[in-house]
Parts: structure tokens; sequence; C-alpha cells
């Protein structure tokens, strides 16, 4: 069975007053994750919604400008995308969507065994996420229009790397 993770699309991440926006590059993928849900839904697939969700005092500040933090406006999904019931919404506090969350025994108790990344933050939360998938025996694929960063060298690095050392599809 494959599933849909629609990674970190947060007012903080995708809107131009968020706190750690990707500005342009993170607008541009919200028509094409959009459509690809719709298609994932029309196949009765799994959405998820994984979403950045930080105590106002964490350590990822001492990196990062303070971001999506609880209960805020920045950490809510942004208003184009629709999560619609039987859609699944995990929090996360660090890069990777399956560190310290129940992303892994949700995925396995559906019968996943192919995941399909879309999202920001390409060269970050998107790379975590596919390499803790591959460890874990994942099938993963990136869809190289759904996802974006406020870096773009580091975003096309990512989608190479991802590719030749994670075994990941890029499609």
């Amino acid at each position: 069975m494959k599933a849909l993770l629609i990674i970190d699309m947060l007012k903080d991440f995708i809107y131009k007053d968020g706190a750690l926006t990707t500005g342009p590059a993170g607008e541009e993928i919200i028509d094409f994750i959009k459509n690809k849900t719709e298609e994932f839904r029309d196949k009765d697939y799994p959405i998820i919604y994984i979403c950045d969700n930080h105590e106002e005092d964490d350590k990822e500040f001492d990196m990062f400008s303070p971001h999506c933090i609880t209960n805020t406006k920045g950490s809510e999904i942004i208003e184009e995308l629709e999560v619609k019931v039987g859609d699944k919404i995990i929090n996360k506090r660090r890069y990777s969507s399956f560190f310290g969350t129940e992303l892994d025994l949700y995925l396995r108790e559906r019968g996943v065994d192919e995941i399909y990344l879309v999202g920001v933050c390409t060269n970050i939360c998107v790379l975590y996420t596919a390499a803790d998938a591959r460890n874990l025996a994942y099938k993963v694929n990136i869809y190289k229009d759904g996802v974006a960063s406020f870096d773009e060298e580091a975003h096309n690095f990512t989608l190479k790397e991802a590719e030749r050392t994670l075994g990941c599809k890029i499609i």
C-alpha cells in the first residue's frame, strides 16, 4: 500500500510573513500538493500531514529562528490544504517525521510499504524523513515538483543525494 506524507506545509514555512519562510519556492508547490492529495484520496491511500511543533525553548532554536511553536498560528497547516476526515496529523519536534512519533506504527498498521514525500524543507525534514524511512525498509518516492527549500543549492544537492545514496526514487 502507498501513502502520501505532506511534510511541514505550515504557515511559518510557507507564508511570506512566516518565521522561517521558504518564500516563493514553498508557495509554488502548493497546487502540486493539492493535486497529489486528491489523487491519493481517490485511490483511498492514507494522507498524513506531518507538522513541525516545538516548545518555546526548543534547542533547535539555537540553529534556526523560533518557528512552529505549539498552539501558534505559525504551527498551523496552510489554509490552501484541506485536511479531511480520515487524514492523519502527526506532530514532530525533530527533522525526521519518524523520530519520536507514531508514524512507523501508523504506516505498518495500515500495510503501507511505499511512501511518497512532498513538502518542505527538502534538505532538512524531507531528507531526514527519507533517510529514516529507507532505514526502516520503506520504498521512498520524492516528488521533485512537490518539495522546496529556502536554499536552492541544498535543495538540488539533496534530491541527488536521496537518489544516489538512499535509493529514493525522484519523480
